[in-house]
């Protein structure tokens, strides 16, 4: 058993978890999988059984479903539940959470806080306005939707887009203000977000770009060039950041988006916590380099690691191929992989058609794909981005010809 997860004093050790989204809810599940038999707490701010939040955006906020809690029994799992208790600060020195309602002693303490949205300047707390990232929030839309009020989106991101998706599926009129020139402008370079422009006005949405939000009155979204947009509710989707405010004077290093920067096993920079999920960094040996991944997927993936690491195995080191997936306007977009070091592009399809991929390449060897429509690239190029194989580039823009014929 390592120094980092050995129990002080010689006790039956006691993992806490704070933060019961996917990442929290799987760390806990993944020790108890893996064989662990101490104690496991799992404490979450919402007051909600754990829930999943990709349904928020689509079939919860639709009125199709009513939530989208966890199928996880935490009774037979013996994990403690602590539900509507929010942490507040953290001691490692005295191995210590403190929450609202006092403190927690820990042995081994995982972080798994998530994000938060990126509120808009001078729209907190104005009627009208709202955020998508709980199920509270949801259940706050879901009647905007009903009554099909005038909305206006800010920011045309992924949920921007989801929600924008959602409220024309329930008769809203729709318009999404983007600061930038066009959608998806922190994700995506320029000409692989353009053929996305013209999905809004397809749905029968208005998009506007350039347009900055000057300032939010009843019934109107001001922008910075003096127009006026019609407001009945306005929906805030322009970022997240990780949630790790509760931990200012603790000891545990940030990054510089306010992340927990993890090692390559997610450890953080104090003995005996790690970090996981939407809040915590880490290195890529892939890639080369630190990665921030807001993403189900990675929320999924990397408590695997934690539970090895805490229960005393030696897992290799945490280095995912990123994935995730979104539901817009009618089409199935996944993305794969990280393409900000690659050197050449190569397009499958037209993408002013119903299904096309983009395929970015390092050195003849496949880094990230973005698949609309397209599921089998999406699978196959996952499996190639995995096993590093040179790709043959003129093979590779047939999109006729599966992407693992298209090697070199």
């Amino acid at each position: 058993m390592s120094e980092q997860t050995q129990a002080r004093g010689g006790t039956a050790r006691r993992v806490v978890v704070v933060g019961a989204g996917m990442a929290g809810v799987q760390t806990a599940v993944a020790l108890r999988e893996q064989g662990f038999t101490g104690g496991v707490t799992l404490i979450g701010a919402e007051p909600h059984q754990p829930y999943d939040r990709p349904p928020l955006s689509k079939a919860v906020l639709l009125g199709k479903a009513e939530g989208s809690a966890f199928d996880v029994d935490f009774e037979a799992l013996d994990i403690e539940l602590e539900l509507g208790r929010e942490a507040t600060g953290l001691r490692p020195e005295d191995h210590e959470l403190d929450t609202e309602r006092g403190p927690v002693p820990y042995d081994v303490l995982v972080i798994a806080t998530g994000a938060e949205p990126i509120q808009l300047p001078g729209a907190e707390g104005v009627p009208g306005v709202h955020l998508l990232r709980t199920l509270d929030d949801a259940e706050r839309l879901r009647p905007v939707l009903a009554q099909q009020h005038d909305v206006v989106v800010v920011g045309a991101g992924w949920i921007g887009a989801e929600f924008a998706t959602a409220a024309r599926e329930a008769g809203c009129a729709v318009t999404v203000v983007e600061a930038a020139d066009r959608p998806l402008a922190g994700a995506l370079p320029a000409e692989v977000a353009a053929p996305m422009t013209s999905w809004y006005a397809d749905s029968g949405a208005e998009l506007r770009t350039h347009a900055c939000v000057e300032r939010i009155e009843p019934g109107a979204v001001v922008l910075d060039d003096g127009s006026r947009v019609p407001a009945g509710a306005v929906v805030v989707g322009i970022g997240a950041r990780p949630a790790t405010a509760w931990l200012a004077g603790s000891g545990i290093e940030l990054g510089v988006h306010g992340e927990v920067p993890a090692d390559d096993h997610l450890r953080t920079s104090v003995p005996d916590v790690y970090a996981v999920g939407d809040c915590a960094s880490f290195p890529s040996g892939r890639y080369e380099e630190r990665l921030l991944v807001h993403h189900w997927d990675n929320a999924l993936q990397g408590p695997r690691t934690v539970a090895a690491n805490i229960i005393g195995q030696t897992p290799v080191a945490y280095d995912p191929v990123p994935y995730f997936w979104s539901e817009q306007f009618g089409r199935f977009v996944q993305y794969v992989g990280h393409h900000a070091s690659a050197d050449t592009t190569v397009w499958r399809g037209d993408p002013e058609g119903a299904a096309w991929t983009v395929c970015w390449l390092r050195e003849g060897r496949l880094v990230a794909l973005l698949a609309v429509g397209r599921p089998r690239d999406l699978a196959q190029g996952r499996r190639l981005i995995e096993s590093g194989t040179p790709m043959n580039t003129a093979l590779l823009s047939d999109p006729s010809r599966p992407l693992k014929e298209a090697t070199a």
